[in-house]
């Protein structure tokens, strides 16, 4: 099929966003915060699932306009998704590569069950970890278990290197953390941690405070904490440098950027948006979505149409959207926003 590059290169599907089997503290869905304001105000958890249908309809729409890669849910755990092995084979059906996030349970399968299904049409798989203690890192992800996370990654990436000696297809494994008070002086640890693994990346971002209960967590809440996470990031950087990988890489360290104490609120001066015009989010009933902001945020840019009632590509080329991409730096979230980069 023809590609005209006239669309996103990536779409991600929210394919389950209230299904997950861990806690974080940090999670815009499945915090135990979440829980309580729910409680509060009368709330019941919402079970939206999204039809595969919706998925095979963008999909078809979405490829000969240049996209390339898909993502499902990055609020809830993709692999507890009832769809999930059939969106493996929408990726073989349509050449489409998968980027994975997962909360590194592996939940359903075994853990060479899991490798030996995704690791083929993986791009990236972004394993969420947020600490090298298991103090931290289940204080933070509760419900999660050090001791056997740290042995599925090692199976796991047993398999992704018999994947790539019989297909020549890399597999990129990145560990994915929130920055936050909380795992702050872990980060040393945590990037050994990555490198006796071989982890290819770690990557962070700063933490987004959904709830007042986690806004003491946040590193730019004054220039003190501003200053500490600073004075880190020479640290971390020098443990990358002189502590190679087997195969001779340095870890890649991913959103390890000083921070303007001056400016908390801004993360990368004159940052630019990365996703506006590159890519698309589709919510579990079919909202089209400009980014990966928390939805509360996100639905502050405004509505741009539902992929049950019109085309993707209408919405895509619409004025709304179009103006959005234009304007996008007058939207006070843009300005603060933690996904912003340098350049692109």
């Amino acid at each position: 099929m023809e590609k005209t590059e006239q669309g996103p290169w990536r779409i991600t599907f929210d394919t389950n966003p209230d299904t997950c089997n861990l806690n974080c503290i940090m999670c815009e869905e499945h915090s135990p915060h979440r829980e309580r304001q729910r409680e509060k105000n009368g709330e019941k958890k919402s079970h939206r699932i999204m039809p595969i249908g919706l998925i095979e309809k963008v999909v078809a729409e979405a490829v000969p306009l240049g996209l390339q890669e898909i993502i499902p849910s990055t609020m809830g755990e993709p692999l507890l998704y009832r769809h999930f092995d059939r969106i493996v084979e929408i990726c073989h059906e349509y050449g489409l590569t998968l980027n994975l996030t997962t909360n590194g349970t592996f939940p359903g399968k075994s853990i060479e069950e899991w490798a030996e299904l995704i690791t083929p049409v993986c791009s990236d798989i972004k394993i969420s970890w947020n600490g090298s203690s298991k103090e931290i890192q289940e204080s933070i992800m509760l419900k999660s278990d050090l001791g056997k996370m740290k042995k599925k990654l090692k199976r796991f990436l047993d398999v992704r290197e018999k994947t790539f000696v019989e297909t020549s297809h890399y597999c990129n494994i990145t560990l994915q953390m929130t920055f936050m008070e909380a795992n702050l002086n872990d980060l040393p640890d945590m990037v050994n941690m990555a490198i006796d693994f071989g982890i290819d990346r770690l990557k962070g971002h700063h933490l987004w405070t959904h709830f007042p209960e986690i806004e003491n967590l946040s590193l730019r809440k004054n220039s003190d904490s501003i200053k500490r996470w600073n004075s880190m990031l020479e640290t971390i950087q020098e443990i990358a440098y002189n502590n190679p990988l087997a195969n001779g890489k340095r870890i890649i360290l991913e959103n390890f950027s000083p921070l303007n104490p001056k400016k908390p609120e801004t993360l990368i001066e004159d940052g630019v948006c990365p996703f506006l015009g590159r890519e698309a989010w589709i919510n579990a009933e079919g909202r089209f979505d400009p980014c990966c902001a928390p939805d509360a945020q996100r639905k502050t840019l405004g509505y741009f149409g539902s992929i049950t009632e019109t085309s993707f590509s209408s919405i895509w080329s619409g004025t709304k959207y179009r103006s959005l991409i234009r304007m996008y730096n007058n939207h006070q979230l843009c300005q603060s926003c933690n996904m912003k980069k340098r350049s692109l």
